[in-house]
């Protein structure tokens, strides 16, 4: 049973006055770092340290003696505060221990059936969310969604669902999985192309053959999305979320090409939710999202291992790319 130690709740100001809230590198740091907290917590927890014994209380000490001090520095970054949040839910990816790899395995293999919006876990996740939306503004603007990997695909759930009801909360979505073949995994360009030509007119003559009646409220619920802006952070060496290369870049050449038509109905259908659907089986692929804004670390990892870490992206002198997708 899913309960509230999935996710990680910080609430109060984060207002250290070292953050430059308007700096992209600081804002994504402190995400991911927030994110990495859900990790120690979770450890913490199956580990049964507590109080002074805390990980999570050893590392998060020195930035409490530093927020207490922060009188000392008064110059530094007071023009940006109006940027940061006053709340944040980070939520963690799969943990290989004991106490929680069975149940994240299970979510994991839900989010490649497209079917994570079935679990427990996830209505506690978009109940916490709606709840604390709810209880302060009611737009969302001074909340942040964080999230690793499997974390990702629960914060963008969380926010696509939001999302469809107008409100829209930043998100920032370390190394999310896209459920899909990672075709960017393969080398030739030419290759990588022709299969995703042939894919997208897959996808969209099927799209049509099943949902002609249902055409015009799909358009609708993905141009509904489309104000929503997610920041999503992928690494190439990652087979996990390196798709989210291709899936935008694709739409471009489909642009380009002339068949930006068939584009538009194939990027927000998957063949296997089609397929599903086919055969009776209700299915969300959360995958797809009309808008994000993508960053790319194009450092060269060490291992499988380093590119899908959450650690990479706090890290200075990376090599970085952003680019703004936006589903027009």
């Amino acid at each position: 049973m899913a309960s509230e130690r999935d996710y990680f709740h910080l609430s109060g100001p984060l207002h250290l006055t070292y953050v430059n809230w308007d700096h992209a590198y600081h804002r994504k740091s402190v995400a991911a770092s927030l994110v990495q907290g859900v990790y120690v917590l979770e450890k913490d927890r199956q580990e049964q340290r507590k109080g002074p014994d805390s990980i999570l209380m050893m590392l998060i000490t020195p930035y409490l003696v530093q927020f207490m001090n922060s009188s000392l520095h008064p110059y530094m970054c007071n023009n940006t505060l109006h940027r940061s949040p006053c709340y944040v839910i980070a939520f963690r990816g799969t943990i290989t221990k004991a106490d929680s790899v069975s149940r994240d395995i299970e979510l994991d293999l839900q989010f490649l059936k497209n079917g994570l919006h079935r679990t427990s876990r996830s209505e506690i996740a978009i109940g916490a969310v709606r709840n604390l939306v709810a209880s302060v503004s009611g737009n969302g603007s001074n909340i942040w969604l964080a999230g690793h990997s499997l974390g990702s695909g629960m914060a963008l759930l969380a926010g696509k669902t939001l999302a469809k009801n107008g409100t829209f909360i930043e998100s920032f979505l370390f190394n999310p999985p896209f459920a899909s073949a990672p075709i960017e995994r393969i080398r030739s360009k030419k290759v990588k192309h022709r299969l995703r030509i042939a894919s997208s007119v897959i996808t969209a003559g099927l799209a049509i053959a099943m949902n002609s009646d249902k055409k015009s409220s799909s358009f609708d619920s993905f141009d509904a999305l489309s104000a929503w802006i997610p920041c999503l952070f992928v690494n190439p060496s990652d087979y996990i979320c390196s798709e989210y290369v291709g899936y935008f870049e694709h739409r471009r050449k489909m642009e380009e090409i002339g068949a930006g038509s068939i584009e538009k109905l194939a990027t927000q259908n998957s063949l296997g939710s089609l397929m599903m659907n086919m055969f009776g089986k209700e299915s969300e692929p959360l995958h797809l999202i009309p808008s994000a804004t993508l960053t790319v670390n194009f450092t060269p990892p060490k291992c499988f291992r380093e590119a899908h870490g959450i650690h990479q992206w706090w890290k200075p002198d990376l090599q970085l790319e952003s680019k703004l997708h936006k589903y027009l």
